[in-house]
């Protein structure tokens, strides 16, 4: 039984090749694509940053309890 033949999988690769075709006929969304890619890397990075001064925050809340 070759799971390729499964239905779900023919209508994901009909699907994934449509949005290919799609993409390849639209010449002009590379520069709005490399936009998406810059603000998606800024506010990931803005994520980390946060990520980390919580992190820090908590530790260092954490590692002030008296347990003795």
């Amino acid at each position: 039984m070759n799971p390729l033949n499964d239905p779900t999988v023919a209508y994901l690769r009909a699907l994934l090749g449509a949005r290919v075709e799609k993409a390849r006929a639209e010449t002009d969304r590379g520069a709005s694509a490399i936009e998406w890619a810059i603000i998606t890397a800024l506010l990931a990075g803005i994520a980390i940053a946060v990520g980390a001064i919580i992190i820090k925050k908590v530790s260092d809340k954490a590692n002030s309890i008296n347990t003795g």
